[in-house]
């Protein structure tokens, strides 16, 4: 089988869970090869996620690493079996590789979880709001501009059919990415979707005592099985994903945190209401 041309995320993630799955049967890559029958290199390949491999061969190997975790093989083999482009294949080439990823984790999501506090989540901001984000110095300008706008709208298609929750700090919600008029809509934008039976919005305010170490926004998607659970962390460098088992645990307990700052939904709900009726 050829090398792809492009890599994306969830296929060096499946890559990455057949090493883990190697590693643990305490096998190198040569060991691994001359049990399998499989050439080293198409091994290192496919690890790599430089080359496809089909749900059977996920079985294969799996048995051959006597993993006994039937659940987590399937999910594994299900990611093989993926050949559909998703929508947001249309984009390549449009905007950065990194937003694709980004779609592509929220597609297959089932469950997404996320904190806030420079921003008002992507899935969540309204058309003025992403425009008036666009609209700095640094930005693209023109059909590069648009590109981006259309492509973060057709990202929120998700909300319809996946539980998503969102923590938002204070801080988040007074930053205005336009004029008066634009936040005072999208404010009102996401008590209307905090009404979905599937969205749940909560606030953090301003005078939580403690909070101050905990500034990095991110994104926890559960996968079909723990182990497939991704965070992703914004850098100064751009989203780094993680989803070693200890990194995992750790970012789930941060947002445990987060949930036991942040005011409950009822309360959140009121808070943004009186946030716009200063407006």
């Amino acid at each position: 089988m050829a090398s792809r041309a492009v890599i994306t995320a969830r296929q060096e993630r499946l890559g990455a869970e057949l090493r883990k799955l190697r590693e643990r049967a305490g096998l190198t890559l040569r060991a691994a090869a001359q049990a399998s029958g499989i050439a080293e290199s198409k091994l290192s390949s496919t690890e790599a996620g430089r080359v496809g491999v089909s749900a059977e061969r996920v079985r294969y190997l799996a048995s051959q690493y006597a993993c006994s975790d039937d659940v987590l093989v399937d999910a594994l083999a299900a990611m093989a079996a993926e050949r559909e482009r998703g929508w947001w294949e249309e984009y390549r080439g449009k905007v950065p590789s990194g937003y694709l990823n980004v779609a592509e984790l929220e597609h297959h999501a089932v469950t997404l979880e996320t904190f806030q506090n420079v921003h008002v989540p992507g899935l969540l901001q309204t058309e003025d709001h992403i425009r008036g984000i666009f609209n700095s110095p640094v930005a693209p300008t023109g059909e590069q501009r648009e590109a981006r706008i259309r492509f973060r709208r057709r990202r929120q298609e998700v909300l319809g059919r996946i539980g998503y929750e969102a923590v938002i700090h204070e801080a988040a919600l007074r930053t205005r990415a336009a004029d008066s008029k634009a936040a005072r809509k999208q404010l009102l934008h996401i008590l209307d979707q905090s009404e979905r039976p599937q969205v749940t919005v909560r606030v953090v305010p301003f005078d939580v005592d403690g909070f101050a170490g905990i500034s990095a926004p991110l994104v926890y998607a559960s996968g079909a099985v723990p182990q497939l659970d991704t965070v992703l962390v914004d850098t100064a460098h751009g989203g780094a994903y993680l989803d070693g088992e200890a990194q995992l645990s750790r970012y789930r307990g941060v947002l445990r945190t987060i949930e036991q700052a942040a005011l409950g939904v009822v309360e959140s709900r009121d808070f943004i209401h009186r946030l716009v009726q200063q407006m």
